[in-house]
């Protein structure tokens, strides 16, 4: 399932690349995400959401988190055309993500050395 969400080779480049510091890392990204989850929830513009789904993206295609950048893509590229109620299920859809990969994060924050 993992595999679906997260990148194991990304996960395992930033590991090893962190050394240490990935626990700190991932607890960054987490606190990240959740920002920019209250960030989308209040955007009053499309260039709001455009540029919040953008910086989202980002963060988590660096972080491996596949579905979650898919996801952040499509709002990016489709935010200035999108309904109301289309935000709406897209923002549910990304929280949706997030709750699935926030527990697989950290669970491999625990298997960090650093996190004894």
């Amino acid at each position: 399932m993992a595999d679906k969400h997260l990148d194991p080779d990304a996960l395992s480049a930033l590991r090893e690349v962190m050394e240490d510091e990935f626990s700190t890392l991932v607890d960054t990204f987490l606190a990240d995400c959740e920002e920019r989850l209250r960030l989308l929830r209040q955007a009053n513009s499309a260039d709001q959401l455009t540029e919040i789904a953008h910086s989202f993206k980002g963060s988590s295609s660096n972080m491996g988190a596949i579905r979650l950048a898919e996801l952040c893509g499509t709002f990016e590229h489709n935010a200035k055309t999108l309904t109301a109620a289309d935000i709406e299920q897209l923002i549910a859809e990304i929280e949706g993500e997030f709750a699935i990969v926030r527990p697989l994060y950290e669970f491999e924050r625990q298997r960090s050395p650093a996190a004894s």
